[in-house]
């Protein structure tokens, strides 16, 4: 079974950046595509950003394209969120999650517990 642990979220302005981690274990990290998923209270949780096995296959959510970059490193067993240019539309629960391609939030396998991520105005 496979264990997902993120890190990194906070409270930031407008504008501002943070960086996302998912440290995974007790499985084969390569073996599974990645994701990073977000809810906010009240709404359902939704699809932001995956990355296949190898990294060759990467898609983001509409609003985040330009803004936010997904990549992994399958040594460290890790996959990362870069976060720029944040709007308050991006404060929620960001989730990290692992299974196959493509990735949803149903064929997602595992999941982490969540970071906060806010963004005041």
């Amino acid at each position: 079974q496979v264990q997902l642990v993120e890190s990194g979220g906070g409270l930031v302005q407008a504008g501002g950046s943070l960086r996302l981690s998912c440290g995974a274990s007790g499985g084969t990290f390569s073996r599974y595509a990645m994701g990073w998923f977000r809810q906010a209270p009240g709404k359902a949780r939704e699809f932001v950003a995956s990355i296949s096995r190898s990294g060759g296959s990467i898609y983001y959510e509409e609003s985040v394209k330009g803004r936010f970059t997904i990549s992994r490193d399958n040594a460290k067993n890790t996959v990362y969120l870069q976060m720029n240019s944040l709007e308050p539309e991006d404060t929620a629960v960001y989730y990290c999650a692992a299974g196959q391609v493509p990735l949803t939030t149903t064929r997602a396998g595992y999941w982490g517990q969540g970071t906060q991520v806010t963004v005041s105005s």
